[in-house]
C-alpha cells in the first residue's frame, strides 16, 4: 500500500550534485536516445560511452531490454505499463545525475508526454534528447530478434510502429538517421558535438 507521501520528508546533505560534478571535472547530463526499436538506439549507447569513458568522463547505460529485466519486471507493455517504465527510468536518471554521472538511456519511449515529463524532471542542461531517426523498414530489416515479424503475425500485441504508435520528437536537440552511417561513425560525431 502507498503512502502518498505522508510522513516522508526529503532529507538534506551535506554533499550535493555541484559538489560531485566538480569532484568528477563534468556535469552529470542524461542522454535520451529514442526511437523505434531495431533504430540502433543500443549499439550507438554503446559505442558512445566507449568514446565518452576513453574522455574520462563517467558513464552509466540504462537500456531498455536490461531495465525490464531488473527494474521493471513487473509491467507489461500496455501503454500504462510503457508509461511507468519511462516514469521509473527517468527518476533513476535523475538520481545518477545528481551522482554527477552521464546517463545515456536507450528506450523506445515511443509518447511525447512521457519524454517531456522526463525532460521536466532536470535541468535545463542535464537533458539532451538523441532522436534515433531510422526508417522502420530499415529496422525491421535488422531485426535479429524477430519482433516485427512476431508483431506482424499478431503474436505480438502493442509493439510500437505496427500496432502502437511511435510519436517523433519535434524538438529534439539531435536527430541522427542510421541510414547511411555506421552507427560507430554516429556515435563519434555525437560526442564531439556534446559538452560537459
Amino acid at each position: 500500500m502507498s503512502n502518498n507521501g505522508v510522513n516522508v520528508y526529503e532529507q538534506s546533505f551535506s554533499i550535493n550534485k555541484s559538489d560531485r560534478n566538480k569532484l568528477n571535472g563534468h556535469k552529470g547530463k542524461v542522454l535520451w536516445l529514442t526511437g523505434l526499436s531495431g533504430s540502433g538506439k543500443s549499439t550507438i549507447a554503446n559505442f558512445l560511452e566507449q568514446i565518452l569513458h576513453k574522455k574520462g568522463i563517467k558513464t552509466y547505460i540504462l537500456d531498455g531490454d536490461n531495465v525490464r529485466h531488473s527494474l521493471c519486471k513487473d509491467l507489461d507493455f500496455s501503454e500504462a505499463g510503457r508509461i511507468e517504465n519511462i516514469r521509473r527510468v527517468s527518476e533513476v536518471a535523475k538520481l545518477m545525475v545528481d551522482a554527477g554521472i552521464v546517463v545515456i538511456t536507450a528506450f523506445i519511449s515511443p509518447f511525447t508526454n512521457e519524454r517531456q515529463i522526463a525532460r521536466s524532471i532536470f535541468h535545463n542542461d542535464e537533458f539532451i534528447e538523441i532522436y534515433i531517426s531510422t526508417p522502420i523498414e530499415i529496422a525491421e530489416n535488422r531485426d535479429k530478434k524477430g519482433l516485427y515479424k512476431r508483431a506482424r503475425c499478431g503474436e505480438l500485441l502493442n509493439f510500437t510502429g505496427i500496432d502502437s504508435p511511435y510519436e517523433v520528437p519535434v524538438n529534439a536537440e539531435y536527430t541522427i538517421d542510421t541510414s547511411n552511417k555506421s552507427s560507430q561513425k554516429l556515435a563519434l560525431e555525437l560526442a564531439n558535438n556534446l559538452k560537459f
